[in-house]
């Protein structure tokens, strides 16, 4: 059975629904990722606002059968200065992507990150935290089974700025690492 889902951007009138699903995402991704709660009962994430004020960004919402099932959130366009592997010109960068539970395991993560490199052609780049063990496998499943794409690099860093594997990937032929 094949799962259909939609990917529409965020508008900012449903910032609340964006930020209700990060409590979520930060709240399963804690045991790997070490997030902690404020003294008032919530997980702060300082990049929300930012999904609608630097034009760089794309917050996408994932539906399935019209109930929302996840995010997915963009930086486009990243200049090589501010890549971990990539050195092309621009990169885009998969931030931060979610699938709720009840949606796992059915196939929904991968068809949306290829429906993202179709519908954002190019460079890529996505780090994954060395304690996140799932969404490692994850994505080397997903961007190994993208039928246009090629691995081009794929490293473990351990350094002041980033401690984690991140591939860096080619969408198309024209781009180059």
């Amino acid at each position: 059975m094949s799962i259909e889902f939609t990917l529409t951007a965020i508008p900012y009138e449903d910032k609340s629904i964006l930020e209700k699903l990060i409590q979520l995402y930060r709240y399963d991704s804690s045991e790997c990722e070490g997030h902690s709660l404020t003294e008032h009962g919530v997980y702060s994430y300082k990049y929300l606002d930012h999904q609608w004020t630097e034009d760089y960004r794309r917050p996408l919402l994932i539906k399935v059968n019209g109930e929302i099932a996840g995010f997915v959130l963009l930086i486009l366009d990243v200049p090589k200065a501010y890549t971990k592997l990539n050195k092309a010109e621009t990169t885009h960068v998969m931030s931060d992507f979610f699938i709720m539970r009840k949606f796992r395991k059915q196939g929904l993560g991968l068809k949306v990150a290829h429906q993202v490199f179709n519908q954002y052609r190019g460079n890529w780049e996505i780090k994954q935290t060395a304690k996140n063990i799932a969404a490692q496998h994850f994505w080397r499943k997903v961007v190994s089974g993208y039928r246009d794409g090629e691995v081009l690099k794929e490293d473990y860093l351990d350094n002041e700025h980033w401690k984690g594997p991140v591939i860096a990937f080619k969408g198309f032929r024209e781009s180059q690492l």
